[in-house]
């Protein structure tokens, strides 16, 4: 079973990226159009590689990273979600955001995907909803509400101690913890104070 491929990006289209390694062997992977994007104009490349092995074929499909990969296979162990369909999904839909999709059990976001239709989409979320927890871009779990509020609420009551308005203190700290989610509560607060 091949992990990852590492060389020298030979070739490269929205749809496939052909790597070559060390030993002079090229190997053809069907890629994501995020990955397309990733790697478009960079002379080296690793791929975490999911292969698909058929009667008629021997496929290998190019990841960025492990987490994409993953969520590909999960996709993949869907019923009526074939390769092919996974990596469409994958290209409508980036990673974090899909994880966000199927945890929400946005089943209409899905159907707009080309080749989904209702049923697929419902079959996916109710399949994978349990499964998917969604990720920040580093596949850090994003805060809690209950975390979240914690901290919103320790660096508002901060900023009104400090004698800052508190209708104020809660319209710019909103921007802030929606811009970083995992803000710590004392960066929240010495950005405040150049915002207020």
């Amino acid at each position: 079973m091949i992990e990852y491929i590492t060389g020298k990006l030979a070739a490269i289209t929205p749809a496939t990226a052909v790597i070559e390694t060390a030993g002079g062997v090229a190997y053809l992977l069907n890629i994501t159009l995020p990955v397309y994007t990733a790697l478009e104009g960079q002379p080296q490349a690793r791929l975490y590689v999911h292969e698909s092995i058929r009667d008629d074929a021997w496929v290998l499909f190019g990841f960025l990273d492990e987490r994409e990969r993953e969520l590909f296979r999960a996709l993949v162990g869907v019923s009526g979600v074939g390769a092919m369909t996974a990596r469409v999904i994958l290209s409508s839909i980036p990673a974090p955001e899909l994880e966000t999709v199927i945890a929400s059990g946005d089943h209409a976001r899905l159907k707009n995907v080309k080749g989904i239709g209702v049923k697929t989409a419902q079959r996916i979320i109710v399949d994978l909803k349990d499964k998917i927890k969604p990720t920040d871009a580093d596949g850090i779990l994003p805060l809690q509400p209950e975390i979240r509020n914690t901290r919103f609420d320790d660096a508002l009551d901060a900023l009104v101690a400090l004698g800052f308005p508190r209708p104020a203190s809660q319209k710019v700290l909103k921007k802030i913890f929606d811009a970083d989610p995992a803000a710590k509560v004392e960066t929240a607060i010495k950005q405040a104070f150049s915002m207020l």
